[in-house]
This record gives structure tokens, C-alpha cells and sequence, in this order.
């Protein structure tokens, strides 16, 4: 009996002693163990959200400092959360909780010492992406020496060492050192420039210095030899000092650039050739021959010219050549003008503003060279008429009726010229009649003209050349063609048909222009090229007049 009460009295002290040590074991596993630390901050005896909020507050400095990438003498600061540099406080605190009934481990959480290192959680694809970033400012290219021509001086340039960010190596190393440093560590790889020092001063001596001490004579051409001088302010846009592959530096010099520098300064030598020509001289046709130029012969320039730099004389020798006109006095003599291959006459009424405007036209035209193969416009010849030219206000036809306008009256020296044409036998390109019939010209064979889409073209296809003389003597207007006869052309007037009878207009206007009545009708004309007598060959003109109504105007002129 005693020894049930003794078994008894022992089981449940066992049964409290167990109770107890699950309880402890249970708080200890709830809690961080007693003498931890994480980075050097003690954290023993908190709960895990405890410690979390503790580190969370204590570390906000250290994971919010921006990484400063530094290549001096240039920094580049990254910042922590955009390079994907973040503390996981989840990871670094796993592990230091959690029940367990092990005596050895329940003794070493309520006496044991643990500095836990942070874990961190890195990004590499945002970090990377950030150093590329920043390795834009903090590369440093390499850069050759060399000398450089400014105002007639020599500067001297410095190598410059060149250095480039290496980016996987920079990110490990960046990813290695924070948060404990914020300063990264930049792994670079540095390139050496190949001029030295020693060749710069060496450059300068041999021929950057000289080349700027003095002016240079250039010789142009042979007897007589022109002479002008270029000043070192002058050439030095033209020099550069750069290195060889092996980092030599080697004077050098842009040949357009010192050729458009010898031909400012000497701007006389050259001389452009004149093309030979035939003019109208004494109303004769006369062959005015070519005349050849002068250049510069481009390929003789820089070696002399560099040459002279350094030389004790400082003296460049270039060359002129010959540039011949494009159309010479032989080709000129080749279009054979010379007999008058055609000519027409007509007559034009009195009328001072209408006489003025004709006899402008014909000074224009006076003397016009049409080489063979080449496309005559009367409107390209002329150009526009304006007041500012003489022109002056004469009748013209708009809309079937007469109005005055500026230019009026150069209608009949393009019909002129068109009949002139037609008998000479030129390819007619554009044309356009009249609208309705002026009697003073012959039907079927006239031209109107107006600035700038009515125009007079043809082209001269007889072989030889032409040169229109024009002449306006007395009520006369003449354009006769020089060149080398090739047709005899004859015109075939046909019977006019689809005839209608003019209109009776009575017009109040004070701007109103009178017109005598004609008919309107259609007519054909043939040309027949004949050459010894016989035909090669026809072409026709149809030409559709509308009737000229008469008008007359009851508003006295002013």
C-alpha cells in the first residue's frame, strides 16, 4: 500500500514536470531564441512578426541607400528598389522559431548566441539593366592624340585612356557588397590609347609648327605664271594631324577644302568657256567661235601643298588645264546657217499700244538660235509680258470677244512666226488658232499666244541650224529663218464649210471693245514637203473658227 502511494506520488509529478517542459518548449518555439541577432540587432525573445517589424524599422536606412557607382571622376548613384536590390526578412528569419522537444536545442535557444547574416533577394535583370544604364555616363572612350589647326595655331590634343564598364562583373560585385557597402565596386576594362606623349611633341616639332609659321606661295599655270599667297589662317581648316594604325601622327590635308581655299583666294584664274555660237551681226548670221577655259587641275594640289608646309622655300607649284566649251567653233560652222530658208511678212493695223508691244517682241526674238534637234517656245523666248518690260494694254481675244490686256498684239508676231516656221519645214509641236478669224491673216496657217499655257513650240528636225531674224519696219512685221534649205514647202488651202453668220451685239460698257463682223467656219490646210520637185511627204492643219460677232459699243471712251 505504501509503495502505491510512493508510485503515485511519482507519476504525477512526472505528469507536472512533462506539463511543464512541453509549456517551455512550446513558448521558446514561439519565440526568436533568447540571445539572437540578425546584422548585429537583437532580436532574442520576440515573436517572428515581432522581429520582422523590429528589423524592418532598424534597416529601412540601410536597404533605402542608393548604390553610388563610382569611376572618377564620374558617380552614377542607382537606386536600391530599381535595380531590384531588396532585404528578405521572411528568409532571414525562417528557421529561428518552431517547437521542438530535443533538451539540447530548448538549452541552446534559452542560452546560445546567433548573429544571423541578412538574405538578400537580387533581381539580376533589373540590376543589370541599371549598371547598363549607368555604364552610359561612366564609360570613358578611348581617344587618340592629335593636333588640331585653329586660327593659324597648333593646339595639342591628349590621349585619353579609354575605359568601359563590365557589366557582369560589375553586377556581381555590386550584388556581393550591398547593403553593407554603397559604394559599388565598378569592374572595368581599360584600353590604352596608342599615340603617345613622346609622339605628339614629336608631331608638333616636324610639322605642325612649321606648317603654321609662315604663309605659302602657290604658282599656278605656265608662262605667265599667276602668283597669290595663302595665309596659315587660311590653309589651317584644311590640315588635320591624325594617327596611323600604329599611332603614328601623319599631317593631312582635305583636298576640297584647300581647293575651294585656293579658289577664293585666286578667284580670277579660272575662267569658264564660252560657247561658240552663230549671231545676227550687221542682219548677216556670223560664227562667233568658242572660247576654252582654265582650271585648276584638282590632283595637282595637295602633295605640293603639303609639301610646301615643310619646305624652306614654302612654295606650291599647281596646275592649270584647258577646259574646252561644250560646243565648239567647228560644230558651230557644222549647222551651216546661212541662206534664208524661209520667210513671212504681215501687216498690222495703227495702234500705238498694240505697235509698242510688237515691236518689243521682235527685239526679243531678233537674233534667237534654235540648234538642230533643239525645241523653239515662243513663251520661253519672250517670257512673260508685263508692264515692267513696256508692255502696254492692247485688244486681245478672251471668251470670243475682244478686251484689252497687257501684251496685247504679240498674237501677230507668233503667227508670223508660226508661217515662218511652216515653210521652213520644222516639226510644229503646239499650236493653237485663233478663236475666230482676224481677214489680215491667212486662214488655217496662224497661232495665238498667251502667258504661260498658250504657247508656239516646234522643233527644228531640217538638219541644220536656225536663226530667226525679225524686223517690224512701217506696218511690216518679217521673220525670216537662216539655216541650210532642206524642203520646198506648198500650202493647200481648202474650201471653207460649216460656215455660221455673226451675231449683232450692242455693248453699254465703258470697257467695251468694237469688232467688224466675220463668219465663222472650218478650213484645212495641207503642207507638201517636195524636195527637186517631187512630194515626200503631207501633213494637215484643221482649224475651227467660231463667227466674229459685230459689236458695237454705245459708252463713249473717256
Amino acid at each position: 500500500m505504501q509503495r502505491s502511494r510512493v508510485f503515485l506520488r511519482l507519476l504525477v509529478a512526472l505528469v507536472v514536470l512533462g506539463g511543464v517542459y512541453a509549456g517551455v518548449a512550446a513558448f521558446l518555439g514561439a519565440h526568436v531564441p533568447a540571445n539572437a541577432r540578425v546584422d548585429g540587432i537583437a532580436v532574442g525573445g520576440m515573436t517572428p512578426g515581432e522581429a520582422k517589424v523590429t528589423l524592418k524599422r532598424l534597416l529601412a536606412t540601410k536597404a533605402a541607400t542608393p548604390v553610388r557607382l563610382t569611376l572618377p571622376p564620374r558617380t552614377v548613384v542607382v537606386q536600391p528598389g530599381t535595380a531590384g536590390l531588396q532585404i528578405d526578412l521572411d528568409a532571414t528569419l525562417a528557421d529561428l522559431t518552431g517547437f521542438t522537444a530535443n533538451p539540447v536545442k530548448l538549452w541552446a535557444n534559452l542560452t546560445g548566441k546567433e548573429n544571423r547574416p541578412l538574405i538578400l533577394s537580387v533581381d539580376r535583370t533589373k540590376l543589370s539593366a541599371a549598371v547598363t544604364n549607368a555604364a552610359r555616363s561612366l564609360d570613358v572612350p578611348i581617344k587618340e592624340g592629335s593636333i588640331s589647326f585653329t586660327g593659324g595655331k597648333t593646339t595639342a590634343v591628349r590621349s585619353v585612356v579609354g575605359r568601359q564598364v563590365k557589366v557582369p562583373e560589375t553586377v556581381d560585385a555590386v550584388a556581393s557588397a550591398w547593403p553593407d557597402r554603397q559604394v559599388g565596386p565598378v569592374a572595368t576594362k581599360v584600353t590604352q590609347p596608342k599615340v603617345s606623349g613622346d609622339e605628339i611633341r614629336r608631331a608638333l616639332s616636324q610639322f605642325a609648327v612649321p606648317a603654321m609659321s609662315a604663309p605659302v606661295a602657290v604658282l599656278a599655270g605656265s608662262p605667265p605664271v599667276t602668283t597669290f599667297t595663302l595665309q596659315p589662317k587660311q590653309y589651317a581648316p584644311a590640315l588635320s594631324a591624325t594617327p596611323d594604325p600604329s599611332g603614328k601622327l601623319r599631317l593631312g590635308l582635305d583636298a576640297p577644302m584647300i581647293m575651294a581655299t585656293v579658289r577664293a583666294a585666286a578667284p580670277d584664274v579660272e575662267t569658264t568657256p564660252v560657247n561658240a555660237t552663230v549671231k545676227l551681226v550687221a542682219d548677216q548670221p556670223l560664227v562667233v567661235p568658242g572660247v576654252v577655259g582654265k582650271k585648276f587641275e584638282d590632283s595637282s594640289v595637295s602633295a605640293p601643298f603639303l609639301a610646301a608646309l615643310t619646305s624652306p622655300t614654302r612654295t606650291a607649284t599647281i596646275t592649270l588645264v584647258p577646259v574646252p566649251p561644250k560646243i565648239t567653233t567647228a560644230t558651230a560652222k557644222g549647222w551651216r546657217i546661212g541662206e534664208a530658208i524661209s520667210t513671212f511678212t504681215t501687216k498690222f493695223p495703227v495702234n500705238p499700244p498694240r505697235t509698242t508691244n510688237i515691236r518689243l517682241a521682235v527685239a526679243a526674238l531678233n537674233g534667237t538660235l534654235v540648234r538642230p534637234g533643239e525645241q523653239f517656245s515662243l513663251n520661253a523666248t519672250l517670257g512673260e509680258r508685263t508692264p515692267g518690260k513696256g508692255y502696254q494694254q492692247a485688244p486681245v481675244i478672251y471668251g470670243g470677244r475682244l478686251v484689252k490686256d497687257f501684251g496685247g498684239g504679240v498674237s501677230q508676231v507668233s503667227t508670223t512666226i508660226f508661217n515662218a516656221a511652216f515653210f521652213a519645214g520644222v516639226r510644229i509641236d503646239q499650236y493653237t488658232p485663233h478663236s475666230f478669224y482676224i481677214p489680215r491673216y491667212p486662214e488655217g496657217r496662224e497661232a495665238t499666244v498667251s502667258w504661260p499655257d498658250v504657247d508656239q513650240k516646234w522643233t527644228n528636225d531640217i538638219g541644220s541650224g536656225v536663226l530667226i531674224k525679225s524686223s517690224a519696219a512701217g506696218s511690216n512685221l518679217t521673220v525670216t529663218f537662216l539655216g541650210a534649205k532642206k524642203w520646198d514647202i506648198e500650202a493647200v488651202k481648202g474650201a471653207r464649210r460649216n460656215i455660221v453668220q455673226p451675231k449683232n451685239i450692242v455693248d453699254p460698257r465703258p470697257d467695251c471693245v468694237p469688232q467688224s463682223p466675220n463668219q465663222g467656219f472650218d478650213v484645212t490646210v495641207t503642207r507638201i514637203f517636195k524636195q527637186g520637185g517631187a512630194v515626200v511627204k503631207s501633213s494637215q492643219f484643221n482649224t475651227h473658227y467660231i463667227p466674229e460677232n459685230n459689236v458695237r459699243c454705245t459708252n463713249p471712251a473717256p
